[in-house]
């Protein structure tokens, strides 16, 4: 089966995102398919980008199906904490590749739903918080494995480099 994620080396992934203006039922549609798509996948976030769409939308469930998933259109990261922590990050756009990312620990982020209607993360920390800041970066063209030391980039380059070529 044709995997509809769109893989390391595909250059939407380098895009940055256009915001959402308007909220009307294929935009409804498409956060639908998202969804979809992240759990078909087994992930626990997914960007627009990810699907050859370059929207600022992702869905994000650190909880794989516990609880009802995260919409976020057009969000942005609008509080950061000092403290940063270490945590392995993978990527379905980059398969079978794990890295420890530094990131920060607390985030505030204010997104739209589907519907438009505006509100705002306070504070969250830990997987959510994680996930949140991978897949925004999604929607600027930055990849996890941009956020990784120079030493772990360079472990895996060779294999980032076939894979590019591979899904070209």
């Amino acid at each position: 089966m044709e995997s509809l994620i769109r893989i390391y080396g595909d250059p939407v992934l380098r895009k940055k995102s256009i915001p959402v203006d308007v909220f009307d039922s294929d935009l409804e549609d498409f956060a639908l398919k998202l969804k979809e798509y992240m759990y078909k996948y087994d992930g626990i976030g997914l960007a627009a980008p990810q699907t050859g769409h370059s929207k600022r939308i992702i869905v994000v469930d650190p909880t794989a199906g516990e609880k009802e998933p995260y919409i976020l259109i057009n969000p942005e990261i609008i509080y950061s904490s000092e403290e940063k922590s270490d945590y392995d990050e993978g990527c379905l756009s980059i398969p079978e590749i794990t890295l420890t990312v530094n990131r920060p620990t607390v985030i505030s982020v204010r997104a739209k739903n589907e519907k438009g209607i505006e509100y705002t993360l306070d504070k969250v920390d830990n997987l959510l918080a994680r996930v949140l800041q991978h897949e925004i970066d999604h929607l600027d063209g930055i990849l996890f494995v941009d956020r990784a030391s120079p030493v772990r980039r360079q472990l895996i380059a060779s294999k980032l480099k076939k894979m590019a070529k591979s899904h070209h």
